[in-house]
């Protein structure tokens, strides 16, 4: 299993532009079995606004791992998250340590 990040654009539009999406993923034996993705949505944030994991790797805590990725990205590009997930909303929530990156 490994993760990683790739960049695509598309899919969302916001004053007649096309956003960079980015996303983290898990992949196993070539095929996707999780992803976070999230768009700069400001100078200084990126939203989160989705999450998934395959029922192969349900309970494993993978989603947790996704939710970490994007938090150390934000940490090291100094940006803060703006979460319309609500499995990440739920993370900020059950953990403090993330409120150095919540966009207030």
């Amino acid at each position: 299993m490994r993760y990683d990040k790739e960049e695509l654009k598309g899919g969302h539009r916001d004053g007649g532009y096309q956003k960079r999406r980015k996303f983290f993923f898990v992949e196993e034996s070539g095929e996707k079995l999780a992803e976070i993705t999230f768009f700069k949505s400001g100078d200084d944030e990126i939203t989160v606004d989705h999450t998934v994991v395959s029922d192969k790797l349900r309970g494993q805590k993978v989603g947790n791992s996704l939710v970490e990725k994007v938090i150390g990205f934000a940490r090291e590009e100094n940006l803060k998250i703006v979460p319309v997930c609500s499995f990440v909303q739920k993370q900020f929530e059950e953990n403090a340590e993330y409120e150095d990156v919540l966009a207030k």
